[in-house]
């Protein structure tokens, strides 16, 4: 069996050393305090310049009306506050479901969605620049992985977004699930989930936020002792080592039953119902037979499957989407044999919402500009 080699990166952070300033997004109240002590000021200027930054969200230190001018002019002089800026947005459904990709400051490109629901508003976010898990049904991990984000790149996609809602409207729900494996930056995932739970901040429930996993074991089970009630998502897509293993690469390293085992774990201890996301692909993992291999796999588990027909991908041409009868038909089998089951509402299929649609598409435009 291939070992899982942990991914090593430097500090996230040393990305700002080049400009000698340091990022206010991303920091803790704490970290706040602290660094306002090192500009010799008061550590209750915090709270204020907190609230600036994932509140209301500000994006230069002159907005930051009700601190000092001394103040921001040492906040201008040695800090930023704008970590991202709009490169591309995409509309759909009319205006209920917004694709942004935003350029950071090394000119790398991340993928954010803003949904909009009658019960609130939801944002898919993105924890890495591409993906190394190589899974063969998605666009993410062409090109592998470029970096990690750091917790201020994560948080404040969230804030901009935000700024596209109407006044007296904020982001209710957040999920996990652009591209990359968050479980693979997981000490920056963890602190902007706390970033964005803070109610001096995004104020957003904590059973409000979704973090996904391909099923990184070691990872879920620490994830599982941090006592934080937020909703686990395993990327499920096959009920059998065979088909999983084809799928997805680090079904080789960690067997389908390990996985279970860890999510089961993480629904004991959290009390929290664990979503199986399944991504149905037309005679792959459509089959009547595979959603009973579904349904007996996940009997007895605190369960929910989140069935997500595919969306074709460019570059996975051999891969189709079933049509809406084989999707309903699966989703029946499930439910018959007591698995509740949804099926994914469609929000954005034509504006490349899937994982790394957008950004592949513009790296394509611009490099056939330039040929």
């Amino acid at each position: 069996m291939p070992e899982y080699v942990p991914l090593k990166v430097s500090d996230p952070n040393l990305l700002f050393d080049a400009t000698g300033k340091r990022p206010i997004v991303g920091m803790t109240h704490e970290e706040m305090a602290a660094f306002l002590e090192e500009l010799g000021e008061p550590k209750f200027r915090a709270k204020q310049l907190f609230q600036w930054v994932y509140q209301k969200g500000a994006k230069s230190f002159d907005q930051m009306t009700n601190l000092p001018a001394g103040l921001r002019h040492k906040l201008e002089e040695r800090a930023m506050v704008a970590l991202l800026e709009d490169e591309v947005e995409q509309h759909a459904d009319p205006t209920r479901t917004t694709k942004f990709l935003f350029r950071m400051l090394d000119g790398q490109k991340v993928e954010s969605v803003l949904m909009k629901h009658d019960y609130g508003n939801s944002v898919c976010v993105t924890t890495q620049v591409g993906c190394r898990m190589g899974c063969t049904f998605c666009a993410s991990t062409f090109g592998g992985l470029v970096r990690n984000l750091t917790a201020g790149e994560i948080v404040d996609q969230i804030v901009m977004m935000q700024q596209h809602l109407l006044e007296g409207e904020r982001v209710s729900s957040v999920v996990l699930m652009g591209s990359g494996e968050p479980m693979e930056n997981y000490d920056e995932v963890l602190k902007a989930v706390r970033l964005m739970h803070d109610p001096e901040g995004l104020n957003i429930g904590y059973r409000h936020i979704t973090v996904s996993t391909s099923g990184l074991v070691p990872a879920m089970r620490r994830l599982a002792d941090e006592n934080i009630p937020i909703t686990l998502a395993l990327s499920l897509h096959a009920a059998t080592d065979e088909l999983r293993s084809e799928l997805m690469p680090v079904a080789r390293i960690w067997p389908v039953a390990e996985v279970l085992a860890a999510a089961r774990e993480y629904g004991e201890k959290t009390g929290r119902r664990v979503t199986y996301e399944y991504i149905l692909i037309e005679e792959v993992n459509d089959k009547p037979e595979q959603a009973a291999e579904l349904s007996q796999l996940l009997h007895g588990s605190l369960a929910h499957v989140n069935l997500i027909p595919m969306n074709p991908v460019a570059e996975r041409p051999q891969y189709r989407r079933p049509a809406r009868e084989r999707v309903i038909a699966f989703r029946d089998i499930l439910e018959e044999h007591g698995i509740t089951a949804t099926i994914r509402r469609e929000m954005g299929g034509d504006i490349d919402a899937a994982c790394g649609q957008l950004r592949n598409r513009v790296a394509r435009k611009r490099g056939a500009a330039r040929s």
